[in-house]
């Protein structure tokens, strides 16, 4: 690389977005710091703690992200199927050989750390998500297009299904948006949008009420397209698959789903409470991020915080910790950090020249979004505690790193837009 172009790749690269990261990788440190903090044992070099650890992963996932920055950028698209069939493996892997912790078979155990497959498997779906729309189906309006889009978000859902790991499966969902920038018809949003009510309403309504209504709203559709014949069928079709879909949500719900996970969702929709048992993490995450009122307790005076109040404060409940410690003004900064980074992202993919990399900006933003929308969401007690890391904020290696790989290669392909991918 001569000066001339080394100059030119520096200009070129998003640095407002490294900034944005390196604040949030920061926030992290400091509450992880505070989550498990002892007076007699703490130090911020203590590299046996997970604060310690996770500064090992914040330096060495910016030494990732900067390496990746010096990758030619066309590497990601070539190489998208052989990145998204590692992930693949590694999720088969998990399943033969994987640790088992809190009822997940999620880690693959290396030595004193743990490898999450399927925090990787997001970045690599979406990098062959790109290359297919962007090679292969350019607008998402015929059936074998939508098929096989559908198949490379399908597969790696299934297998993290199998371990089985709710949350992270869960997060695939949020493929759903960029397809829809690419092309895909609004209907399946709304089809989508459909199956969260009448998930929700098959718990709170029994079937001789929702049977009816379903068939109800059908027959006025019919009625207002009674001389289309093709709507009328694809109309029949909607009614029969959503009566049908009622019933696998209640065999999926008593097959599927662990004793705890049915738990959570039946407390998050008010069927039961639990104050001392499933409930107890949300409660005393509420009670912890209620009294830090505006300013917050202080660093390192939260009573919930310092005396383990909250389980997992650290990684799925992060967010406890900044409310009672910084309070409503530090919880308005971290979600002012996150939405203006959403806010760019979608920027930068608006810009790009080609369509791959469009396509995997978009994924990127709709991952993170819906990583932080549910984990903020479980910690105030408006979602199933569903087990899914703040991006860049909670304790773990796997999360971090892929995360950081997730985010860099698209700052690397936005650094490149001037040429063609």
């Amino acid at each position: 690389m001569s000066v001339q172009q080394g100059n030119r790749f520096f200009f070129n690269v998003d640095w407002i977005t490294i900034l944005i990261y390196i604040c949030l990788c920061t926030i992290g440190f400091v509450n992880i710091y505070a989550s498990i903090y002892n007076p007699d044992t703490s130090t911020v070099f203590s590299f046996g703690s997970n604060y310690g650890k996770q500064l090992i992963f914040i330096l060495t996932g910016l030494v990732l992200g900067l390496s990746i920055l010096l990758l030619d950028a066309k590497f990601f698209s070539v190489f998208s199927p052989i990145i998204y069939g590692i992930t693949i493996f590694l999720l088969l892997v998990v399943l033969v050989i994987g640790r088992k912790v809190a009822g997940n078979q999620a880690w693959i155990p290396l030595g004193s750390f743990r490898l999450q497959p399927s925090e990787f498997a997001k970045f690599g779906t979406a990098l062959l998500l790109a290359r297919y729309i962007s090679s292969y189906a350019p607008k998402l309006r015929d059936i074998k297009s939508i098929f096989f889009a559908a198949v490379i978000v399908i597969l790696p859902l299934f297998f993290i299904m199998l371990q089985p790991d709710t949350g992270s499966a869960l997060v695939f969902l949020s493929f759903m948006f960029p397809l829809y920038r690419e092309g895909l018809s609004g209907y399946f949003l709304l089809i989508f949008l459909g199956m969260i009510v009448l998930f929700v309403a098959d718990f709170l309504l029994p079937p001789y009420i929702i049977v009816p209504v379903i068939l109800a709203v059908g027959g006025f559709f019919a009625f207002q397209n009674k001389r289309k014949q093709k709507v009328l069928f694809s109309i029949a079709l909607a009614v029969l698959i959503a009566i049908v879909y009622l019933f696998v949500v209640k065999l999926a719900y008593t097959s599927v789903l662990q004793p705890h996970q049915r738990t959570r969702i039946e407390i998050m929709l008010g069927l039961k409470t639990d104050p001392k048992g499933a409930g107890y993490n949300v409660n005393q995450s509420k009670i912890a991020i209620g009294s830090g009122q505006l300013t917050g307790r202080g660093f390192l005076q939260g009573t919930q915080t310092k005396y383990g109040y909250v389980p997992e404060q650290s990684t799925d409940f992060i967010f406890s910790t900044i409310g009672e410690e910084w309070g409503f003004a530090g919880c308005a900064v971290v979600i002012s950090l996150f939405a203006f980074l959403l806010l760019r992202l979608i920027n930068l993919a608006e810009r790009q020249r080609s369509t791959f990399s469009r396509v995997y900006g978009y994924c990127v933003a709709s991952i993170i979004f819906f990583h932080i929308f549910i984990n903020i969401g479980m910690t105030i007690g408006i979602i199933p505690v569903i087990g899914i890391p703040l991006p860049f904020i909670s304790y773990g290696g796997s999360s971090l790193w892929s995360f950081t790989v997730l985010l860099f290669i698209f700052l690397k392909l936005d650094a490149n837009r001037m040429g063609f991918i």
